[in-house]
């Protein structure tokens, strides 16, 4: 359902999260190596975070990615899928179909409504923060 920078964004930025919990900033090449994604395509994505106040980065020695608490706890699935997907992935027809609207439905255009409406419930209420505490104990589902 989402793309794979999507999913690359989501994984990136709940290990973050996890790492700034625990008071550490993190490299791009850390990023990369423990959450299984390409480098260049994980910099890409990171920096349309970053452009876009999702997650803080830092250049020089010392650089690397980090989140604060206060702005885990308000970023929501939502935003990151907005940033790197854009909204349409929940208004666009499930079968792709062009014409396909309330007045003139696709076949599954009906059926689809509650999972869109369910979906966008989940993205709205899931926090960046919500996803690390979770994860954190668990952290193997996160890492290759």
């Amino acid at each position: 359902m989402f793309s794979k920078a999507c999913k690359y964004g989501i994984k990136a930025l709940v290990y973050i999260a996890i790492q700034s919990i625990e008071g550490k900033r993190v490299t791009l090449g850390e990023i990369s190596k423990k959450t299984d994604t390409p480098e260049a395509f994980t910099s890409k994505i990171l920096g349309t975070l970053s452009k876009n106040g999702l997650v803080s980065s830092f250049t020089g020695p010392n650089g690397g990615f980090e989140i604060g608490l206060d702005k885990m706890k308000t970023v929501r699935m939502s935003d990151i899928v907005s940033v790197i997907d854009g909204d349409e992935i929940i208004w666009q027809c499930p079968l792709g179909l062009s014409g396909c609207s309330d007045e003139n439905p696709c076949p599954v255009h009906h059926q689809f409504a509650g999972i869109r409406t369910k979906l966008t419930a989940m993205l709205e209420s899931t926090t960046v923060y919500d996803m690390a505490t979770e994860l954190k104990s668990n952290i193997q589902v996160l890492l290759r």
